[in-house]
């Protein structure tokens, strides 16, 4: 048989019943949509985390302070209290350090905060006027914390735009306004230009207040969350993260390096982890996504079974009148591949759409990976011949006689 009859005569089958052939190819549409779909969630969400560490300057350090310990338990990385405002002083200070521009000490809480009859609960990050140098902070009005805050210890605040249109709606000015942080009242200084983000990364949902505030009156410590350091260049990282890492060593009186209650992070690291964890998260929705093409090609064989079974009578027909086991292989063959292939090319539609319309409602950058589309489209063809071979060789398999007599 040619080609074009062996197609015509497969697509005239497949339309006998055509709710029974749109079910059919509904689980392939839906899996091949979900492996797409997926696949470019995950491929955005690494983007947007990739840029929103990158606009934080390519020269940052970050030092964090090591786990703390209670006993023979040891906690998370960073939850400790080994650093100190004297030790970011003294970073900056120091004739020892010769490749830091400028040092910016930190500490961040979340609470609770309310102006008027509006509350959020959003992020709190005790600063200085250094933050904003070597976290790359635009203030689009008023102004940002400034010396003289942290040595007063003023109860000022900066806020971030999403925590503007949180407490006094979208458009509004709220310098000179005051906000109650933990029921302590806190004058409004001025406003950050939008940097973008979402959930724990959005730098837009957040209050810059007075360092020496943050640690005495709103959260009564003495210890830092972490130390922001610029360094000269992005040539000197290296040599910058080994002048404060020994630095912070002798200041702390430990010898061994293994034994430092401090973690250095540069931008890298934090890129770095940051594709891991979104990769591992990516490739697990599609293997999810997988598990439903799985279910698709065996509904698609159970489908095949069914018609090889109602087209008995026809195999027989068709062998008694010369066919051979070939052609009726190809036969059932092409009708689950054509299956299979419609699917593919309306789950790859189904998952282009869905794949921009989640990235607009999550404020994502929109990426599709030509990989992932023509790989959809390929394991849907290999779907149709690995599901489709075993119906096809048993309609192949039946006798004329048996077929003909079949009732």
């Amino acid at each position: 048989m040619e080609l074009s009859e062996i197609l015509s005569t497969a697509l005239e089958a497949l339309m006998l019943n055509k709710m029974r052939t749109a079910l059919a190819t509904l689980g392939i549409v839906i899996g091949i949509g979900a492996v797409i779909a997926l696949v470019s969630l995950g491929q955005s969400s690494q983007m947007a985390v990739q840029s929103q560490i990158q606009s934080l300057g390519s020269n940052l350090l970050t030092v964090m302070p090591g786990a703390q310990s209670s006993g023979a338990v040891r906690g998370a990385s960073g939850g400790g209290t080994s650093l100190t405002l004297d030790d970011a002083k003294a970073i900056m200070t120091s004739p020892q350090v010769t490749t830091v521009a400028n040092v910016s000490p930190e500490l961040s809480r979340r609470a609770q905060v309310v102006a008027g009859g509006n509350n959020t609960n959003t992020q709190i990050l005790g600063s200085t006027a250094a933050y904003a140098d070597v976290r790359k902070i635009t203030v689009a009005s008023g102004r940002f914390i400034a010396q003289q805050d942290v040595d007063s210890m003023g109860k000022v605040a900066v806020l971030g735009p999403q925590v503007v249109s949180d407490l006094f709606g979208d458009g509004a000015n709220p310098i000179g306004q005051s906000v109650r942080i933990n029921g302590m009242s806190f004058r409004i200084i001025g406003v950050t230009a939008s940097k973008g983000g979402s959930g724990f990364m959005n730098q837009d949902d957040i209050i810059f207040v007075p360092l020496t505030t943050a640690q005495k009156l709103l959260f009564g410590v003495d210890y830092l969350g972490s130390i922001s350091i610029a360094a000269k260049s992005e040539q000197v990282m290296s040599q910058a993260r080994d002048e404060v890492g020994y630095f912070l060593l002798a200041r702390h009186k430990l010898s061994n390096p293994m034994q430092a209650d401090f973690t250095i992070m540069s931008q890298e690291d934090m890129l770095g982890a940051a594709s891991q964890i979104t990769g591992t998260f990516t490739m697990l929705l599609s293997g999810i996504a997988m598990i439903s093409l799985l279910v698709g090609g065996i509904g698609i064989m159970n489908i095949m079974l069914v018609t090889v079974i109602e087209r008995t009578r026809e195999v027989g027909l068709r062998k008694s009148l010369g066919a051979r086991k070939k052609d009726i292989v190809t036969q059932f063959l092409a009708e689950a591949i054509i299956l299979t292939v419609v699917g593919g090319v309306l789950g790859m539609i189904l998952g282009i759409m869905l794949s921009y319309v989640v990235s607009i409602l999550m404020s994502l950058p929109f990426t599709l990976s030509l990989t992932s589309v023509l790989l959809a489209i390929g394991v849907s063809g290999g779907i149709g011949i690995i599901f489709g071979l075993y119906p096809a060789q048993k309609a192949a398999k039946l006798s004329p006689i048996e077929a003909l007599r079949f009732e």
